[in-house]
Formats: structure tokens, C-alpha cells, sequence
């Protein structure tokens, strides 16, 4: 079988460095050969370009803009009465996915709002969702560019996301029916959203564009304490002959490079 390909999430990774392109230094001083990050545009970008080429690191994956954070905002794409915002911020997006030469991009589906309840704006939320994303697909297919969807749990970390299961995501696909925009499979959320992973990964996978993973409950490294058996799930992968990257979207629980025992270890099994 091949080897996994491995990328570090330098928003959740190298956090000992406040500034992104130190982080891109770093990931590949320990042996990353790719990146990937939510939001880098408080980062200087020619700045990043240089950390990219002076380390050959490939940057994977960059999210579209959260919208107002303090004002509730966690992505646009789905959210009624937003969608000239969700626009620019793509067209932001796109500025950096290109000097990055990025060729993936987590369209962020956003949250209900505060006042209102699921079942009432889901129907809403979706059409909009939708729309946004034929929207994208179109774009991002001029630029050679795969768009993500990523379906993010409501029992843990936000309770009004408002894609929160993969089976929701595969249905809005579905009517999308575009090749360019993907299913991106974060096995943290999966493990909480619905559990059956070995089921789900089978199911899903002709529609998934990314992984990234962490440990259950915690979210820290995928060797440490927790509900998951990460040997068995990358062997799955392996099977399956997943051939993207796996996104290292975890919170060391000391220092990032004290984390990494478990990669090194699966890397010295290729070496």
C-alpha cells in the first residue's frame, strides 16, 4: 500500500509561533512536505509566499473568510441575505489560494442564527447553500481549483453550525452535482456527529476531497487518550487507497513538536 499523505494545520500546530510564515518554517524543519490553515489573511502573503518557496512546502488548504467573528460569524455560504459577502470573501480566497497556489478551499457553510430555530431556516439555509456553491464550483473550476464542504458537530463545538452531518453534506452534494466541490471529512466531527466511521468512510468516500484528523474527545493528538483508534483508521485509509492529504487539525497537548511521535512513527515504516 502507499503511504498517507500528511499536511500540518499551522492554525492549531507551531501556535509557539504567532507569525503563519514562521509556522510554514517550522512545519517543514520537522518533516512536513504540506501545509494547511483556516484563515491566513492577517498574514502578510508575500511573506508567506516566500516561507512556501524558500521550504518547497505545499499549501493544501485555506478556508474562505469567517464573516464578523464577534459578531457570531463562522462562514457565510449558507447564510440567507449574505451572499454578495460570501462572494468577496471568495474572491479574497482566491488571491491567496493563487499566490499560494492552494488547490483546495473549505467553503465555510456559516451558522443559524442566534434567534431562530433549525427546522424552521434549514430549508432556507440549504437553498442558499446551494446556490452559493454552484456559484464557487463555477469559479474555482477556472482555476483548477477543488471547493470543501465540511460538516462540523452541534454537541460539542458549535451547536448552530448549520452542515452538522456528513449524510446532510452528501445530500446537498448531491443537488450541487458538480465534480469540483467535495466532501471534506474531519474524523473528529464525524466520530461525535454519528460515530460509524468505518460505515461512513466506505460510504462516502468517491465524495471525499480532504481528511483531517484528532483525537475524540479532546481533540489532541491522534495517538493520545480517547475514543479513537486512529492505527486502524489510517489502515482504512490505506485500503481504501486514499490518495489526498490528511490534515493534522489537532491541540498538542505540550509542545507541537512533542505531539508529532506518532507521524514520525508512521514515517519511518516508508523510510
Amino acid at each position: 500500500m502507499t503511504a498517507l499523505k500528511f499536511c500540518a494545520n499551522i492554525s492549531w500546530l507551531f501556535t509557539e509561533h504567532t507569525d503563519f510564515s514562521k509556522r510554514i518554517y517550522a512545519a517543514a524543519s520537522v518533516g512536513f512536505q504540506a501545509v494547511e490553515a483556516g484563515w491566513l489573511y492577517d498574514s502578510d502573503l508575500s511573506e508567506l509566499q516566500k516561507a512556501k518557496e524558500a521550504t518547497r512546502v505545499e499549501v493544501v488548504l485555506i478556508n474562505t473568510p469567517p464573516g464578523d467573528i464577534k459578531a457570531g460569524d463562522l462562514g457565510l455560504g449558507a447564510v440567507p441575505g449574505r451572499e454578495l459577502e460570501f462572494r468577496e470573501g471568495l474572491d479574497l480566497t482566491l488571491k491567496y489560494a493563487k499566490a499560494l497556489n492552494c488547490k483546495r478551499i473549505h467553503l465555510m457553510a456559516g451558522r443559524i442564527p442566534v434567534d431562530a430555530h433549525r427546522a424552521a431556516v434549514s430549508r432556507e439555509m440549504e437553498d442558499v447553500f446551494v446556490q452559493n456553491l454552484n456559484y464557487a464550483a463555477d469559479v474555482l473550476a477556472k482555476e483548477g481549483i477543488t471547493g470543501l464542504i465540511e460538516p462540523i458537530n452541534t454537541r460539542i463545538t458549535d451547536p448552530r453550525y448549520f452542515l452538522d452531518s456528513p449524510h446532510q453534506a452528501a445530500a446537498i452534494l448531491g443537488k450541487v452535482g458538480k465534480p469540483n466541490i467535495q466532501l471534506q471529512m474531519d474524523i473528529f466531527h464525524w466520530q461525535i456527529m454519528d460515530g460509524n466511521l468505518t460505515k461512513n468512510m466506505h460510504k462516502y468516500f468517491p465524495i471525499i476531497g480532504h481528511v483531517q484528523i484528532a483525537q475524540v474527545p479532546g481533540r489532541n493528538e491522534p495517538d493520545s487518550n480517547g475514543e479513537l483508534c486512529y492505527r486502524y483508521l489510517l489502515n482504512t485509509l490505506e485500503k481504501l487507497g486514499y490518495q489526498g492529504y490528511i490534515g493534522c487539525e489537532y491541540k498538542p497537548l505540550d509542545s507541537t513538536e512533542k505531539s508529532l511521535g506518532w507521524i514520525q512513527q508512521y514515517w519511518a515504516q516508508y523510510s
